[in-house]
């Protein structure tokens, strides 16, 4: 039988310590795709992306999975997907997808295609007196400083006019600044799930009362979500918008603003993909890794 390997890390991996708030969606993900990928006789192997070389011996496929660290490692990911990309394995999604993907400048390329995206601000320094520069540019009273290559909010600081941090305050990380949108805290967070570039399904995100963040590391919450057939081609014109064909799978996050559709991020390197609100998710990305893998 062959063997996929789904990449994890140390803080996702069950019995490796201490783990994330939020790795039973860890748990999730391998209990959907497992199953679904033995009725294509295939085998799951749920590794550490960092464990030693040798442990990838015999793969067929590396499935980026839940490598959620690897946002503080990016050189050293993006080296061992080309070190395994090297040695026959296909990694997906690929390297050089990854590698387009990993710097949050890719949407203001997508911008430039035409995709409707949050106005954005790109600085490699934030300081106190450049958070009052976007918030004159943006003309609000409330902006979101994310890190260029961050993943799941990590480090990210919603600013609030009344409430600056001192003068004397700096962000500490390449940025992104972006108006902070009041559809997150009452439609909430959209996202389209797609296995090689077929719509899969849709979630709503929600955040907790007082809290602006939509991943459930600070309690956000999430439900099924039918989309409409403008939302669904909204999605689809990211998908196509791509400068790569659609890859084995994306998520891609909206947010409504003066009813449009406005794309946050376009997820391809190891995104959850919310396989309980998608129960046909597990089916259809083991048929789409058959497809590769047996073809």
């Amino acid at each position: 039988m062959k063997r996929i390997g789904f990449l994890a890390c140390e803080t996702t991996l069950p019995g490796a310590g201490e783990r994330r708030g939020d790795a039973f969606e860890h748990d999730l993900m391998v209990g959907a795709l497992a199953p679904a990928l033995r009725d294509h006789d295939l085998e799951l192997d749920v590794i550490d992306w960092e464990a030693p070389i040798s442990a990838f011996a015999g793969l067929e496929m590396v499935v980026l999975g839940t490598a959620w660290n690897y946002q503080d490692k990016s050189k050293t990911f993006l080296a061992r997907l080309d070190e395994l990309e090297a040695r026959g394995i296909t990694v997906c999604n690929a390297p050089d997808t990854v590698r387009w993907n990993i710097t949050k400048s890719y949407l203001r390329e997508l911008s430039e295609n035409g995709a409707a995206t949050i106005p954005t601000l790109w600085r490699e320094i934030v300081t106190y007196k450049g958070a009052l520069e976007a918030m004159e540019v943006f003309e609000t009273d409330r902006i979101v400083v994310k890190r260029q290559i961050g993943a799941g909010a990590e480090g990210q600081e919603l600013l609030v006019r009344s409430a600056l941090p001192d003068a004397g305050w700096s962000f500490g990380h390449p940025a992104m600044l972006q108006p902070y949108l009041p559809a997150i805290a009452s439609e909430g967070e959209l996202s389209f799930i797609f296995i090689d570039g077929e719509l899969s399904h849709g979630v709503r995100k929600h955040a907790a009362k007082g809290e602006y963040r939509i991943q459930s590391l600070y309690g956000g919450t999430e439900s099924v979500h039918t989309p409409t057939a403008q939302e669904e081609q909204a999605a689809r014109a990211i998908i196509a918008a791509l400068p790569f064909d659609p890859p084995l799978y994306a998520r891609i996050d909206m947010l409504r603003s003066d009813d449009q559709l406005l794309l946050m991020e376009a997820e391809m390197i190891e995104p959850y993909l919310y396989p309980v609100q998608g129960p046909l998710l597990g089916e259809r990305l083991a048929a789409a890794i058959a497809k590769r893998v047996h073809q």
